[in-house]
């Protein structure tokens, strides 16, 4: 259909062929653009507590230290809740793979010694 030539009687025929290409251009981008975050959402303290498993004590000991991204306006705190899971997602540990070497010395230096002499004479 692209290299033929488009008269007057082909139109239906090229504007059907052109629809049927940019729907297919528009499912190969949607797979590979990633689908737009819903969690730009704004949360209460209630929410917060439920996202993050934690009290509502300690939400606000958190936001008072400056941990915890939050806005407040008036009184009411406000959080977005992907900035509370990337804010999760910060605390992980890292989980590293230690050589036998690495561990042994780890332990022997946690080892405490007892005094060679019991009264120090």
């Amino acid at each position: 259909m692209c290299k033929e030539e488009i008269t007057f009687d082909k139109l239906p025929q090229a504007v059907a062929y052109l629809t049927e290409q940019v729907s297919e251009l528009k499912k190969l981008v949607a797979e590979i653009l990633p689908a737009p975050s819903d969690n730009r959402q704004l949360v209460g303290i209630d929410d917060t507590c439920r996202i993050i498993k934690k009290a509502k004590p300690t939400i606000y000991a958190l936001v008072r230290k400056g941990l915890l991204p939050s806005y407040k306006k008036g009184k009411q705190l406000y959080f977005y809740e992907n900035e509370l899971l990337e804010w999760i997602e910060t605390g992980r540990k890292a989980t590293s793979t230690q050589s036998y070497d690495e561990v042994l010395s780890a332990m022997q230096n946690d080892v405490r010694r007892k005094p060679k002499s019991g009264f120090g004479l």
